[in-house]
């Protein structure tokens, strides 16, 4: 039996993308078909840099973003750089690029200018702060913007200093705002023929990501706090211990409160006029924790993590990296991808009629630069003179 296409076969896209929220981007949309082309400067994308470890000529940081795709290098402050541009996009579906705002615009290829010549194309921009308004233009960068957009100031211990997501979350999300974005008008092309210009900027990304913090604010609650893992308004939603493994409780209903205290062997609790709902038990949070904690304190916390969610309390135990891989579901779940040497993060996108293919490592650099430029028929010997003359190196420039 033959394996089904992947959803977004038979869409190319030329990614002009560097670093995180574009790569990211476009290796989800590899994952599910997409014919991505990976275009790097003749530099190359720095996070080929960003190590140790390397795997390869690339660090593990680029190819934890880069599967499933072909790479060629090209330098576009050359005008037949950018005349090949112009080629490759005559194939293209869709364009990704976070080069800073009004750099397309300085070398004459702008979305007026793309839009006009190709009215199909779909051009993605990913940028910090967007091209206009007040810091419009300006770069952005992940932790610059989690400062910028609150996510620090409401993580942190109560009383601490704020603190960063241990994690690029907001470039991250900024990438899977544009594969919404770039599905969402592929899908109006199927309607309209059009095309059009999407935008992803990191900056509002970060802003939407303050929920229920911009709510409680929009509605006459208090300036929110940092309170370390405990929610803002949910009580007990935080990490408690046990003898051995902490665990994260996140009880949402007095149904799921009385189920956790009948475990726990504590079911006076339920009736406790302080904690008879959420609001008492927000209130008396600190109390709460102390009974909790007193009831969990001779129990192993993976096996009591277990029972209570089998019970139909929400929880999970607090595990090590390590343990996340080797978890059981982690596997059952194909969310470890090995091709070769290659291992990376599977996709978490799963569908049941056109699953994502892991065809492809992440590229070397400009791996494929010949059987690209022969896919948009280009002659041998044009090929070669471009390899010659440096507008599509296959060497890294140092």
């Amino acid at each position: 039996m033959s394996t089904p296409a992947a959803s977004l076969s038979g869409i190319r896209i030329l990614d002009l993308s560097r670093v995180l929220g574009g790569p990211y981007c476009t290796q989800v949309l590899a994952d599910h078909g997409a014919d991505v082309i990976k275009i790097e400067p003749p530099q190359g994308d720095e996070t080929r840099g960003w190590g140790p470890p390397f795997q390869g000529d690339a660090s593990s940081y680029f190819h934890g973003l880069n599967r499933g795709k072909r790479g060629m290098a090209l330098d576009l402050r050359q005008d037949e750089g950018r005349a090949l541009l112009l080629e490759l996009l005559e194939s293209a579906d869709v364009l990704v690029e976070n080069f800073k705002p009004g750099t397309l615009e300085k070398w004459g290829l702008g979305y007026d200018v793309l839009g006009a010549h190709f009215p199909q194309l779909i051009h993605c921009r990913i940028s910090g702060f967007g091209a206009d308004g007040p810091m419009g233009g300006l770069p952005g960068y992940d932790a610059v913007i989690q400062a910028m957009a609150g996510l620090m100031s409401v993580n942190g211990e109560q009383g601490g200093d704020p603190l960063r997501v241990g994690l690029p979350i907001v470039d991250i999300v900024t990438g899977l705002n544009a594969v919404i974005g770039i599905t969402l008008a592929l899908h109006e092309r199927t309607r309209s023929g059009q095309g059009q210009f999407v935008e992803a900027a990191l900056f509002d990304s970060g802003l939407s990501l303050m929920h229920p913090h911009f709510p409680n604010v929009f509605y006459g609650g208090p300036a929110p706090q940092r309170t370390g893992n405990a929610h803002p308004n949910i009580a007990p939603y935080e990490v408690y211990k046990t003898a051995t493994q902490p665990l994260f409780l996140t009880v949402g209903n007095n149904g799921q409160f009385a189920k956790l205290c009948t475990e726990l062997g504590c079911i006076e609790l339920i009736q406790d006029l302080r904690f008879i709902d959420n609001g008492t038990r927000l209130v008396n949070r600190e109390a709460l924790r102390e009974a909790l904690e007193d009831a969990m304190q001779h129990q192993d916390g993976l096996v009591l993590a277990e029972r209570l969610i089998q019970s139909g309390v929400p929880c999970g135990p607090v595990l090590e990296t390590s343990q996340v891989l080797a978890h059981p579901h982690t596997a059952h779940r194909k969310m470890i991808v090995e091709i070769g040497a290659y291992k990376g993060t599977g996709s978490p996108i799963k569908l049941s009629r056109t699953p994502c293919h892991y065809e492809r490592p992440p590229p070397t650099f400009a791996q494929h630069t010949e059987d690209i430029l022969i896919d948009i028929g280009t002659s041998p010997e044009r090929v070669e003179r471009l390899i010659e003359e440096g507008i599509t190196p296959t060497e890294k420039k140092r």
